[in-house]
């Protein structure tokens, strides 16, 4: 039996594509491979929606985290950047041959993907499909179910794996075509119509291009907090990041890590907390004091609070040390806009 190794984003395109598949008699079996900068489905969803998608058409997903070696990809991408600081290609090339990996890995006979040509301003043109499939080691092995029409046949078409004329001829940016197809096709579970990446926003690649030239040594920990909280380069050189909501508070806290400092109201007080760190270097004095300053700014109304402040232990340290109080004024908004990095709110 032909067996085929989709690319699911959970998005609406990768679903289609798989969808198709099947009803060609195709095996399929998924890869989700999340990044600190996916943004296609609701908050409340998260990565789940990969599953939900793969639940949607019967086919199982599994799941590969980006390491290390992505991030170095997307801080020095090869191929260049986008508009803002996407580096499609280079993360299409990666994400490729992970696939073309796990094709040998469980005997599939080719890579399918949603894309769609012309679709995506930077990865989707036909020459940059061609230079992905190139330098993933995939060449001729890719198959798009959505814009199979337009390109020039993959093998397992020539070689008879999958019927050509039953692939479809979609191009361009919009998406009603999708949309009508997953009607048809009796798909009601779509969560959006395609995915996205949060170095494609201005503000997050803000805050991203702004780690990456004052703080290049930053990992995967440091690239999932861009995007949490109000984010302020205090002048002493440390990074505060100011959580918006409980649920931010707590992300925050727990993503707390050796060298930081985590302040937050004291005595009960509801307000922010707010986590400060700097890589390479230890946070100066002044830059905790000017951070308590800011929990007392976010306190509604703003006003003097007492700010305690915890820090966690470094490496030449046992313990986290105990606890201390600052007894903080909020700062004039005139004087943290000019810190802020890259703005959410």
């Amino acid at each position: 039996m032909t067996k085929a190794i989709l690319l699911l984003s959970g998005g609406l395109d990768s679903t289609l594509a798989g969808k198709i598949l099947l009803d060609l008699g195709v095996e399929v079996e998924a890869l989700h491979f999340t990044t600190p900068f996916c943004n296609c489905t609701p908050k409340k969803m998260g990565c789940n929606a990969a599953r939900a998608a793969a639940d949607e058409i019967g086919i199982h997903v599994r799941t590969v985290a980006s390491g290390l070696d992505y991030l170095e990809t997307m801080k020095h991408p090869r191929h260049g950047r986008g508009a803002h600081m996407n580096a499609c290609i280079d993360c299409r090339i990666h994400t490729f041959t992970l696939a073309r990996e796990l094709m040998a890995e469980v005997g599939a006979d080719f890579v399918a993907t949603g894309e769609v040509l012309g679709q995506r301003p930077m990865s989707q043109r036909l020459d940059a499909m061609n230079l992905i499939e190139r330098e993933s080691g995939l060449s001729g092995l890719i198959v798009r179910p959505l814009c199979a029409q337009h390109m020039p046949p993959s093998q397992p078409e020539t070689d008879g794996l999958i019927a050509r004329d039953r692939l479809l001829a979609m191009s361009g940016r919009g998406r009603r075509p999708q949309m009508e197809l997953a009607d048809a096709l009796g798909i009601k579970g779509w969560l959006c119509p395609a995915g996205g990446c949060m170095l494609t926003m201005a503000d997050f690649a803000e805050r991203f291009a702004e780690l990456l030239k004052l703080e290049p040594s930053f990992d995967l920990t440091d690239a999932r907090l861009l995007r949490y909280g109000r984010h302020f380069r205090l002048p002493g050189g440390a990074k505060a990041i100011v959580g918006r909501d409980a649920t931010e508070n707590t992300v925050l806290e727990q993503m707390a890590r050796r060298g930081d400092a985590v302040l937050q109201p004291a005595n009960e007080v509801p307000g922010p907390t707010v986590l400060v760190r700097r890589l390479a270097e230890p946070i100066a004095a002044d830059d905790v004091k000017l951070a308590a300053g800011l929990v007392a700014a976010y306190v509604r109304p703003a006003r003097p609070v007492a700010v305690e402040v915890n820090r966690r232990a470094t490496k030449e340290e046992a313990a986290n040390e105990p606890g201390t109080m600052i007894d903080a004024a909020p700062l004039d908004p005139a004087v943290y806009d000019k810190w802020r990095v890259g703005a959410f709110d």
